[in-house]
């Protein structure tokens, strides 16, 4: 670890915890209460401004104003994730916010906070399904200069 890590791992500065409500991001917090017990923490969650589909009910007219119901949805979907956090035994509070992509938005997030590492579950998506959907994790994990912390999913 650098000696710009472990300052920011003495000083005490908050995980990240990247939070979407899957099981996989469950684990995430209850991995990093058991690796970091009682630390401070962010738990954000990410929801685009608008999905495609809701793309094309603006263009026809049919409804507005997704962006502020998805924003929401980050909010109550944050604020879970604290409460869970909370629970484990981590001191947290949750942040919700819009950014496509959901990656950047993650470590826009962390350059603000000044996070000691980003923690976050993952869906395992390999191959055609990988390609296809893409990986919120390993975006994060080629483009963050913070530690990142995937965590996999439970195998039976």
């Amino acid at each position: 670890m650098s000696d710009t890590g472990h300052a920011a791992l003495v000083r005490g500065a908050p995980l990240l915890i990247a939070y979407d409500g899957s099981e996989g991001a469950r684990r995430a917090i209850d991995v990093a209460t058991s690796l970091f017990p009682g630390r401070e923490a962010v738990v954000l969650a990410v929801a685009a401004p608008v999905t495609v589909g809701e793309a094309l009910a603006e263009t026809v007219g049919v409804v507005q104003g997704f962006e502020e119901a998805n924003e929401s949805v980050a909010l109550e979907t944050a604020a879970e994730g604290a409460a869970r956090a909370n629970r484990a035994g981590l001191i947290a509070r949750g942040r919700g916010e819009i950014a496509v992509p959901t990656w950047q938005g993650i470590l826009d997030v962390a350059g603000e906070i000044g996070a000691t590492a980003i923690v976050m579950g993952s869906h395992a998506r390999t191959g055609l399904r990988e390609a296809l959907e893409g990986s919120v994790s390993h975006e994060v994990a080629k483009h963050a200069h913070y530690p990142v912390l995937i965590v996999p999913p439970q195998r039976a």
